[in-house]
Parts: C-alpha cells; sequence; structure tokens
C-alpha cells in the first residue's frame, strides 16, 4: 500500500492559518457543544498513522518539533542547513523528495504546512488526503492556506466531526 500524503491543519472561517505574527493561539474550540456529532476525529489514531512529517521553514520556527521526536521531520527551506536528531532539512525540489519518500516502506506523510509549502503541493496535485479544522473566528488577516492560480482538484467528502464549535472536514481526491 502506498504511502498517502494528508495536509492536515486549521484555518480561520477567513481561510488563514495563523495570525499575521505566526501565532496560533486562536486555534481552539469555544465551548459550544449544540452540534457537536457522536463520532470526533481522534488526533492521536492520526498521528499513529504517519511516520513523517513536512513542514516549511516558518511553520518549523513557529511551532517546533516538541511531541514528534518518534517522527522524522523534513522542512523544506532555501537555506543550507545540518540535519539534527529526527530533522531533516531539504532545499531542493520538496514536491520529488517527498513523492520519493512516498515510494517507499512506511506509515503516512503529514503535510503539516505552512501556505507556501502546501501551495507547492496543491500545484502538483499531489495531496491524497484533506484534513481541515475550521475554527469558529474570522482573522481578518495573517498566513493563507490557499494562493492563486491553483489547479481544479474535485474532492470527495469522506467524513465531518464537530466538536466544541470546530467544524472537521475529511476529503479525499475524487
Amino acid at each position: 500500500m502506498t504511502r498517502k500524503i494528508i495536509l492536515n491543519l486549521a484555518i480561520s472561517l477567513d481561510g488563514y492559518i495563523s495570525d499575521e505574527h505566526g501565532g496560533f493561539n486562536w486555534i481552539k474550540g469555544h465551548a459550544d457543544k449544540n452540534q457537536d456529532t457522536k463520532r470526533k476525529f481522534n488526533f492521536n489514531e492520526f498521528l499513529e498513522n504517519i511516520d513523517v512529517i513536512v513542514m516549511g521553514r516558518k511553520a518549523f520556527e513557529d511551532t517546533g518539533v516538541e511531541g514528534y521526536e518518534e517522527k522524522r521531520i523534513i522542512v523544506a527551506t532555501s537555506e543550507n542547513r545540518e540535519d539534527y536528531d529526527n530533522i531533516i532539512f531539504i532545499n531542493e525540489d520538496i514536491c520529488k523528495s517527498i513523492q520519493e519518500i512516498q515510494q517507499s516502506q512506511g506509515k503516512n506523510i503529514w503535510l503539516f504546512g505552512g501556505g507556501g509549502l502546501t501551495d507547492n503541493f496543491i500545484k502538483e496535485d499531489i495531496i491524497d488526503k484533506y484534513i481541515i479544522g475550521i475554527i469558529p473566528i474570522i482573522l481578518g488577516n495573517g498566513r493563507k492556506l490557499f494562493f492563486s492560480d491553483n489547479p481544479t482538484i474535485e474532492l470527495h467528502l469522506d467524513e465531518y466531526t464537530v466538536e466544541d464549535g470546530i467544524t472537521i472536514l475529511q476529503y479525499s481526491k475524487k
């Protein structure tokens, strides 16, 4: 079975993945249980099926890798940096590099973000699954998930869950 490249992240209702300073403190529920679904998204189960996390340099610097020491972390950067511990820096064609990893044995690959990195994968149409948590907030500005000039990619809604006001949509390519 081929590994899947899975984009999993949260966005504001107006499409931002972080505030203008790279902050994420707005990513939280609002204690609104009225629309909760019986089934909940199990993030720990998601993590059990991942062994590679791919992120851009800004996302790496903004979030770090605490809690992911057992995963291989791949950071896309234009800088020449030395690998260390479980962290590998790639400054070449990130999509090609990840597709090569995708062909090897292992678990799925989590495309963590940010927007610039994700844009490459969307334009190449190589994301197998999209898991998007919609946070009930309008930020007004920040770092966008979707850039312009993307190809049309038809998706199939596989599942949705709602918990604490957060809607999580899971799509696969048609």
